[in-house]
């Protein structure tokens, strides 16, 4: 089928989502499957997302991946280094730069020859994205987890999407802007309960829900340093907890260097994130990150 074709469809199907939020046929079998997040969490170890970014001005990986082959063959690499989860963006957040928003039919496009070749790979995918529309093709092409940088409060008919499909949905913390005056700890939390009080009325099951405080996204770099320090106080919530630190600009303020040679201050990040509660890790860098997770695992057990 030419492109254009297919692009044409995908967001025909995503408008159609829109007004009804229908549940597409390919779900039915999914009903009879066990939740790939909810099996995966009961494994008891900490879960390794891996970042797959389809745009061309992501913070790190902008313009790697915009060709399709060039996007599944990364898929395919980090479900071979490890990945639980491959997590596919088409639309840049950029919290430091204020990337502009993608339309619907560009970010249609960018998704549409990638992430239903990395279903058919067999890990489970979640689609990161803040619309609607793109969320319920994204399910109905085979993603099992939806993740939006906005924890369900940009897009309201979001919340629908979720509760209809019955897909579990990780709810990030955001900001328009930093205010480094503010007690970032409480205004997370406040967040958190806003989000929670939209998921519960729309229909999501609580057990579908994960938490992402965030970090870098309307954050000063301390705000960020300190949300990994105090990220225990959020098992309050009795959810599982995601966390991104993933050469972000934090590191920088530590340790001056750009993103390509962050590395480090990512796993140590990532590394006090799961003493601290973190279930899931969302990183670039799916290899280096396994063999550090499953280092340190060892290490404690050997205590």
């Amino acid at each position: 089928m030419p492109r254009r074709t297919l692009d044409t469809a995908a967001v025909a199907v995503a408008k159609r989502r829109r007004m009804s939020f229908a549940r597409p046929t390919p779900d039915s079998d999914r009903e009879r499957s066990p939740r790939p997040l909810a099996g995966l969490l009961a494994l008891g170890r900490p879960l390794i997302m891996g970042i797959l970014n389809v745009t061309p001005d992501s913070f790190f990986d902008g313009g790697r991946f915009c060709d399709p082959a060039t996007a599944v063959a990364q898929a395919r690499r980090m479900i071979g280094e490890g990945a639980d989860i491959i997590d596919i963006g088409a639309e840049s957040s950029r919290p430091y730069a204020g990337a502009l928003a993608v339309p619907l039919e560009e970010e249609m496009r960018r998704l549409a020859p990638v992430l239903p070749q990395t279903v058919a790979l067999g890990t489970p995918v979640s689609i990161d994205t803040m619309k609607a529309e793109v969320a319920a093709w994204a399910v109905a092409a085979g993603a099992t987890i939806v993740n939006d940088v906005w924890g369900l409060q940009r897009d309201r008919e979001l919340a629908g999407v979720v509760a209809e499909h019955g897909v579990p949905i990780v709810v990030v913390h955001n900001r328009d802007s930093a205010d480094p005056a503010i007690d970032i700890m409480g205004d997370i939390a406040d967040f958190f309960h806003r989000s929670l009080a939209i998921a519960a009325p729309a229909g999501i099951a609580r057990e579908n829900i994960v938490l992402d405080p965030g970090i870098g996204f309307g954050k000063t770099p301390d705000q960020s340093l300190t949300v990994i320090a105090r990220l225990s106080e959020l098992k309050r919530f009795g959810l599982p907890i995601l966390v991104g630190a993933s050469r972000k600009r934090f590191i920088d303020k530590v340790s001056p260097a750009p993103p390509e040679h962050r590395l480090g201050g990512s796993i140590a990040a990532h590394l006090l994130a799961i003493a601290g509660g973190a279930a899931i890790i969302r990183t670039h860098d799916v290899a280096a990150t396994v063999q550090a997770v499953r280092v340190a695992a060892a290490i404690r057990n050997a205590q």
